[in-house]
């Protein structure tokens, strides 16, 4: 399982991801504390706090995954 931190900056985004992810054949999960939405969904994901970074975890070896979701990562700097 790999996990990383997601934010979104606006609605756009938000459907850049998901329309990034649904093509790859994988399960993602996406969310914070007890609620987690299927990624792919994109009323799942709108239903979540955007205001703050999400958790995403995924199973799969794919190291393209990597360079699909890398724009949407959060990284305190």
């Amino acid at each position: 399982m790999q996990q990383v931190h997601i934010k979104f900056s606006n609605v756009e985004q938000v459907r850049q991801f998901v329309n990034s992810i649904d093509k790859i054949d994988a399960n993602f999960d996406l969310g914070s504390g007890r609620r987690v939405v299927d990624a792919k969904s994109i009323l799942g994901v709108m239903a979540l706090d955007l205001s703050g970074p999400l958790q995403l975890r995924y199973h799969s070896d794919n190291k393209e995954i990597e360079n699909i979701i890398a724009p949407f990562v959060y990284s305190e700097a």
